[in-house]
């Protein structure tokens, strides 16, 4: 029987923390063994965040020595876990438990959103041993995103091209008055933590879960079941759903089965399954930021990642896309769970987004905005695709490769393809057109920075039809890029 916290897998996940916004995700060895192979008791999960209204942890009261409150608002200087060092933080929100022992909400301004986290009063420099500057400037407590957007579309008026950050910023779908709407509401996670299988998993943001989830405004950890995706408060619930839970794969069709390096794809259908994929999106929200929740689900197609093994299909990540979309997204929104990353997933799920595109003989590009991190995943794939198709015999053997060329080669939109070769540095804009500059050498090298880790899609194991939808003229479809093209 398989429970949450030993999914049949006792090898030790790997612990990372990333500074600099990249990434902050400190797991466990297994779901509920510490470091000694003891079993931890969940109350002293609850008893290290600033969300837990029964925590008994007792200890230095900064507040009752100093006679100090913060306020929110307030700057201080804050041990930053990453490397304990004291960094500039801002006070969002105060939490006073049952114990007298007072925990504040910080963000640390130099960082993104996804750091902020509860903090013990003890983690907070005395203001008499370190003063803050009080002339210091005070940001919205949600790092400069206002500022950043306003620094970006003056760089545009400059004619300032940055590859992607400039293009497909996360909030350039969003004016000012949203963002800071946008960051009032979701400024203070609703859970810390999320026990999803063998994993303990830092939740990075707010995600709009139903509220008898977390009644007290908030939750220290929030366990969910691997196989079916349903939430829980407790562990006693988790384990007696699990006892009764038959489940050990998602919903819909395997579309992708890969023996060796034990993959699998699910295709799971909306309309169909709309309680599994309601589920996928609150935990999409839990790591990504400015991204919209679909609570009408039934529009689109959920791809659903998986390890599989003797005890079941282990979920790491998903991607969706709409049955059919106006603009040629080939992806809505894509998820590599933080357990999973740092292993090339998140290419390999671009990768077969882009597969299903050449299967339906279309053009694609995912909607806008990305996430920073999913910035960097498509700027990297897009480069070794298309410097992968300038090394194909039939490339080398033209004297000219036109974008279209490319376009059909990889199913990638030519703005994508323009801005990713302009990012390599290997074309340029000559007599009213664009011309790529590049020996066989040049693009054999560039491609060296872009191989990676991690695997790769074998096209040949896809068992998957395009979804017939009825349209009089598909702008997106090869076909008419290329007689638009020629046009």
């Amino acid at each position: 029987m398989t429970t949450a916290g030993s999914s049949g897998r006792d090898e030790p996940v790997e612990t990372e923390d990333i500074a600099s916004g990249e990434s902050n995700i400190k797991l466990t060895e297994t779901a509920d063994k510490g470091k000694n192979g003891q079993r931890t008791p969940v109350k002293d999960v609850a008893e290290t965040n600033g969300l837990s209204t029964t925590a008994t942890t007792t200890g230095n009261k900064k507040k009752d020595e100093l006679g100090q409150l913060y306020k929110p608002g307030v700057h201080v200087w804050c041990k930053y876990t990453g490397d304990n060092s004291y960094r500039d933080s801002q006070i969002i929100e105060v939490n006073t438990l049952k114990n007298g022992q007072t925990n504040y909400y910080v963000h640390f301004v130099e960082f993104n959103r996804r750091m902020d986290t509860w903090v013990k009063s003890t983690d907070i420099l005395d203001s008499s041993t370190n003063p803050h500057d009080p002339e210091a400037k005070l940001t919205s407590g949600h790092g400069d995103a206002v500022a950043m957007l306003k620094q970006k579309r003056e760089r545009r008026k400059e004619g300032v091209v940055e590859f992607v950050e400039e293009e497909y910023g996360e909030h350039n779908a969003m004016d000012e008055a949203s963002i800071r709407e946008h960051e009032e509401v979701t400024k203070v996670k609703n859970v810390n933590t999320l026990e999803l299988g063998r994993h303990l998993i830092d939740t990075w943001y707010f995600s709009p879960i139903p509220k008898e989830l977390y009644p007290e405004g908030g939750v220290p950890i929030l366990y969910m079941c691997e196989f079916s995706l349903d939430f829980f408060r407790t562990k006693r619930e988790l384990t007696r759903h699990y006892k009764n839970c038959k489940v050990r794969h998602p919903p819909g069709d395997e579309i992708y089965r890969d023996e060796e390096s034990n993959l699998a794809v699910f295709e799971v259908d909306g309309a169909k399954s709309k309680f599994y994929s309601q589920n996928l999106c609150y935990l999409a929200k839990f790591f990504l930021d400015h991204k919209t929740l679909h609570f009408d689900v039934d529009p689109f197609l959920f791809y659903v990642f998986c390890e599989f093994d003797e005890y079941g299909y282990h979920i790491f990540g998903f991607f969706s896309k709409e049955k059919f979309s106006e603009q040629g997204y080939n992806l809505a929104c894509i998820l590599t769970l933080p357990s999973y990353q740092r292993k090339g997933y998140g290419k390999f799920i671009i990768e077969f987004s882009y597969e299903l595109s050449k299967k339906e003989k279309r053009v694609g590009s995912p909607e806008k905005p990305l996430s920073d991190l999913g910035q960097v995943s498509y700027r990297s794939f897009w480069a070794r695709a298309l410097l992968e198709a300038l090394q194909t015999p039939a490339a080398l053997q033209q004297d000219k490769l036109s974008l279209i060329d490319l376009a059909c080669i990889t199913s990638i939109k030519i703005e994508d393809i323009i801005l990713t070769l302009n990012y390599l540095g290997i074309i340029k804009y000559v007599g009213g057109q664009h011309c790529i500059y590049a020996t066989p050498e040049i693009v054999t090298e560039k491609l060296k920075q872009f191989s990676g880790r991690g695997p790769r899609v074998k096209a040949d194991l896809i068992h998957w039809a395009p979804l017939f939808v009825d349209v009089k003229k598909d702008k997106w479809a090869l076909k008419s890029k290329a007689h638009d093209f020629q046009q």
